[in-house]
C-alpha cells in the first residue's frame, strides 16, 4: 500500500480491491467503477515543462460534488505502469488580499473556520474564479470584508503571484493568489470591521507573521514583504 501525504494509493491487486471496497462503503456509495474523464497533463506553471511521465485516469470510483467542492475517486495508471486508488479534491482558486490603509496593513475580524472548529485571524480574502479576474475580485472582497462602499476605493494595486501557488498538490486542485492593495487615504474604514492592524512596514509585517497561523496568510506576506524590503 501507498500512502502519499493525505492521498490514498492502492496497488490493484494484493488485498487493494478489499480496501478499495471498505473505503467507498465508509461513504454509502456503489462501488461500481465507472469510466471517467480522460487526465490532461498540465505542463509546471512556472518553466511551461510538461510532465516526462504524465499519469493517466483508468476509471472513476465515486463522485461527490457540492457548491464548495468535489471528491473524486480514480484508479490511476503511474509512469511505471502501476494502477493505483487516488483519492483527490476539486475546490475553486481563492485569492487572498493585503490591504493597506493609511499605512496600516488592516485584517478583517476573525471568522469561525469550520476546519479547525475555531476563529481564526485572516486576511481578506475569498473564491477567485478566474484570474483574469484579480483586481476586480479583490476590490470586492476588501468591500466586503469592510462592509465598504462606492467605486473609487483602491489607490494602487500590486501582483504578488499571479502564477498561483498550489495548496496541497497531492489532493488538492486548488491555487492561492495574493495582491496588494493600498486604499485611498480619504476612505473611511470602520474599526468594528477591522480585526487586526499593523505599521505597513517591514518590522510590522513581521509582527503579523507571529500572529498569523494560516500558511497560506503566512505565504503572500512573506511575499508582499519581499517586495517591499
Amino acid at each position: 500500500m501507498y500512502n502519499r501525504a493525505r492521498g490514498v494509493a492502492i496497488p490493484s491487486g494484493s488485498g487493494g480491491g478489499s480496501t478499495h471496497q471498505e473505503a467507498v462503503a465508509g461513504l454509502h456509495f456503489d462501488a461500481h467503477v465507472q469510466s471517467c474523464h480522460v487526465l490532461h497533463p498540465k505542463p509546471e506553471p512556472v518553466t511551461g515543462t510538461p510532465d516526462p511521465q504524465p499519469w493517466r485516469c483508468l476509471s472513476q470510483i465515486v463522485e461527490i460534488r457540492s457548491p464548495w467542492l468535489s471528491v473524486i475517486g480514480e484508479r490511476l495508471l503511474d509512469g511505471v505502469g502501476r494502477e493505483l486508488d487516488y483519492w483527490r479534491v476539486e475546490k475553486p482558486d481563492s485569492l487572498l488580499v493585503i490591504t493597506v490603509h493609511r499605512g496600516n496593513l488592516i485584517l478583517p475580524v476573525r471568522s469561525y473556520r469550520p476546519g479547525v472548529a475555531r476563529a481564526t485571524l485572516d486576511f481578506a480574502g475569498g473564491r477567485l474564479e478566474d484570474p483574469g479576474l484579480i483586481p476586480a475580485t479583490a476590490e470586492a472582497v476588501v468591500r466586503r470584508e469592510f462592509g465598504l462602499r462606492g467605486d473609487d476605493l483602491v489607490a494602487s494595486r500590486t501582483a504578488l503571484n499571479p502564477v498561483g501557488w498550489d495548496v496541497d498538490s497531492s489532493t488538492s486542485s486548488q491555487r492561492v493568489y495574493g495582491i496588494a492593495l493600498e486604499l485611498r487615504e480619504e476612505i473611511v474604514v470602520s474599526d468594528d470591521s477591522i480585526g487586526a492592524a499593523y505599521p505597513a512596514t517591514n518590522l510590522g509585517g513581521r509582527e503579523a507573521l507571529g500572529d498569523l497561523v494560516c500558511v497560506q496568510c503566512r505565504a503572500v506576506l512573506y511575499e508582499w514583504l519581499e517586495r517591499n524590503s
